[in-house]
This record gives structure tokens, sequence and C-alpha cells, in this order.
């Protein structure tokens, strides 16, 4: 029976504006507004399972996206908290089931954030800090083994560090990127990043350059926190095609992720680092190459196979769909593109759109190598996107061809009037806030 129209609840992105007009600022790095809600909410994040905490610049995602699916794997019960989203804020909250978690629903979301709204009461918080906030409430309602809880921005005062005691602080990559927030040298960001370590709790941190490392071991060094750190206490590589994972406690030789590039083996094993640093769990190996080849996660070098967007490219064509909007983003992007020129030839199309506060030449100095065709579009809805004039003076800048199209469909079916002597590759990158538009239109919807 249908709800009858004046009875229906206004859909979810109604209530997120109306969250978001709480506060002036859409980022405002300060853990006091969280605490005073998390105080009236009587404290949901002290009865949350165990938890997992992830922070980096790059990476951090994928990273959770392979904890899951391990966790999944080994048949525990696995709540996710990650941001942003691509197309829905329901896919920021996944609550674990028994044999895999299920993204949360409208009712119950509504019912969550309209919670925290009425605990509030009007006062300035942040659209994240209430969006986390809803997150903890969520999560201490439901049983599970273990919440995984992937920072913000930064670390250090990013509203999901107010857990006093998590299982594991996880540092993925540290690179630079928002640093009107976090700080304009990468030991600025790494401090900043480092802020999640807690005291006497295992650090497990991926490979980084050698000033974030530096920056990070006097953090874990201060707190007592032992620290595992790659290239040291772990070791991560690729051997005839396959993921081989080294520590003290022996070698594990795994298929290779399904998430394409070689930066996603370092990812998968970051995450394997971390699940072997605790006691609290014990997985089977199985388990683990399970995880690995099943992992997901949207928008990360993604193969858009099929759909009404895929349509208006050119017959033939790849098209890959990657939210990398940084300088060492760009770099691991090319990287696999790279991987995958050598396998299969095709002329390469970079489809770019960016947000105003990105550096776009370091971002597109990575393809300079790879194409003189670039694209550049303006990212729909978004009042602080980067002019597509702006983008295409960068790549002039490089010595880039580059045109200008109105949307990412224009740019497709601009393409698909060229003459190609083989389908080009095209790559649709430089946002999430792009990616998620891509998905959308396209009618691939993240679950």
């Amino acid at each position: 029976m249908n709800t009858p129209a004046a009875k229906r609840a206004p859909p979810l992105g109604e209530l997120v504006a109306r969250l978001s007009a709480l506060h002036p600022a859409r980022i405002d790095l300060d853990l006091q507004r969280m605490h005073r809600l998390l105080e009236r909410l009587d404290h949901p994040e002290r009865k949350l399972p165990p938890m997992i905490h992830v922070a980096g610049t790059n990476g951090k995602g994928s990273t959770v996206a392979y904890l899951r699916a391990i966790l999944e794997a080994a048949s525990l019960r696995v709540h996710v908290y990650t941001s942003p989203y691509l197309v829905r804020i329901n896919e920021c909250y996944r609550l674990g089931r028994t044999g895999g978690g299920v993204l949360v629903d409208d009712d119950e979301l509504r019912r969550a954030l309209e919670h925290c709204e009425r605990a509030n009461a009007g006062e300035p918080i942040t659209i994240f800090e209430i969006e986390t906030a809803a997150a903890f409430y969520l999560f201490a309602r439901h049983p599970a083994d273990v919440v995984l809880l992937e920072v913000g921005l930064g670390g250090r005062l990013d509203a999901t560090n107010v857990i006093d005691k998590p299982l594991a602080s996880v540092i993925a990559p540290v690179s630079m990127d928002h640093i009107e927030f976090l700080g304009d040298t990468l030991m600025a960001i790494a401090r900043e990043k480092a802020g999640i370590i807690k005291r006497d709790v295992p650090a497990i941190c991926a490979e980084q350059a050698p000033e974030a490392t530096a920056v990070i071991e006097q953090g874990a060094k201060r707190l007592h926190a032992p620290l595992y750190t790659a290239g040291q206490e772990w070791h991560v590589s690729v051997e005839r095609g396959r993921l081989v994972y080294q520590d003290d406690r022996g070698l594990m030789d795994l298929a290779a992720p399904k998430l394409f590039g070689r930066h996603q083996f370092d990812n998968a094993g970051l995450a394997i680092a971390t699940l072997r640093a605790l006691d609290a769990f014990k997985i089977e190996p199985s388990a683990f190459e399970a995880g690995i080849v099943n992992a997901e996660w949207p928008a990360r070098m993604q193969r858009l196979a099929s759909g009404a967007l895929v349509d208006q490219g050119p017959r033939g064509c790849e098209i890959w769909l990657d939210g990398g909007h940084n300088a060492e983003g760009g770099r691991v992007v090319a990287a696999a593109l790279g991987d995958l020129e050598e396998r299969v030839s095709r002329p390469l199309v970079v489809i770019v759109g960016m947000m105003a506060n990105k550096d776009a030449g370091a971002f597109l100095a990575n393809f300079a190598g790879l194409t003189r065709h670039i694209m550049a579009v303006q990212i729909p809805g978004r009042d602080n996107a980067m002019p597509p004039d702006r983008l295409a003076d960068a790549a002039r800048a490089l010595g880039m061809r580059v045109e200008s199209a109105a949307s990412v469909e224009a740019a497709l079916r601009s393409l698909a009037r060229l003459a190609y002597e083989v389908p080009p590759r095209i790559l649709i990158t430089g946002s999430l806030y792009l990616a998620g538009h891509v998905l959308a239109a396209n009618g691939t919807l993240p679950g």
C-alpha cells in the first residue's frame, strides 16, 4: 500500500541540507562540538564493539574495504563508517550482519540523524560531525564484532577521533592535500594524521616518505604505541602477479586483489598487517585470500563496462573511473594506466573535473607521458568546482592537447564522433564528486 503523499517522510537530501545549515563552514576542525553532542547522546561512542581507526591521504578507503572483506570472510559482523559518499548518504553507514553487511536503510538513517539533530538543539555543528555522531548512535544499537572507522579529514581534530582506545590505529599513505586545513608541509600533514595514535594501542603504518615516517615514529614512541611499519616489520610485494606478504609470523602467498593497480597490493598489505598485529582476531589464510580477492571499492580504477553513460562513448571503448584528486592519487592512477597500456595498447583520453582548491597542474602532470588529449569538464552542482578554462590552462602548460566540454556526457558524445583506428581508453577522474555524478548518471549505484 502506498503512503499518502502528505504523510511521506521528506527525502534524506532535504534533511542533510537542513543539517548542513547548522554551521556556516563545511569543514571546521574542532572536537568541542563533537564532545558536547556525544554527551547529550549519552556517549554512544563508549558503547561500540572493538574499533579499528584508519587515517591517511590516499588509500584509506581501499584499506577499509580490504579489512571489511577479510573480516567478513572470517564470518565476523562488521560495522563500517566511511566518507564521503558518492551517490547516496547511506553509503557511509554499513551495518554488520552475519553473512555480510548491509547499507543502512533510509528510514533508520533518518531516525538516527533526526535524533542527533534534536540532541544538538540547534547549536552550531558541521554536517560531518552530526553524520559521525549518527554513525556512533546507529552502531551502538546494533551488535557486531568490530567497527571500521575511516577518518574524514586529517586525524587529530577529525570528528572520528573521540575514541579513547581503539584496537588499532592505521595510517595509509600520507601526501600533500587539504593544505589549507592540515598545513603546507608533509611533516605538518603527517603530524595531523598521526594524531589518531593512542597510548599503548598498536599503530600500523603504510610505506611513507622519510619525513612523514619520522613524525609518525615520534608520535608512536611518545605514546608507547607499538609501531608496525611497511618495509620494516612487514613487507608486501608482487611476484608472478600474486600478492606476497611477509612478517615475523611467516609468509603468505595470496591471489592478486580484484581492485586494479599496483597500489592496491600495498593497500591490501596494510589491511593484512593490521589484522596480523592484533590478538583479537584469529584469521585463517583462506579468509585473507577471500577478502583480498572479493574486496570492492567504487570509483577507484573502476571499469564501467555498461550503463547509460557508457552507451554515449565511442563504440568498443574502455571507460575507467577514479576519484583521485591530488598529485599522489594521480601518480598511482597513471601507473595503473601504464600497466593497462602494456597489456593492451589503446589511445588514452582523460576527462577531468576538479574542485577549485586542488592543484590541477600537479595532478595532470602524472598523465603527460601517457596522453596529450585532456577534456576539461565542470563538476555538476558544486559551486566551488574548478572552471574548465582554468583546468584547460593547467593542461596546456604541460604541453597537452585540451578541449573543454559542458559535461562528461557531452565529452563522451564528442569522442564518439571521432574516428579511431583502435577504440580509445577513457579515464574519468579528478574528484570523488565527479565520480559520484558519473556513477549516478550511468546507473551504477554503490551498494
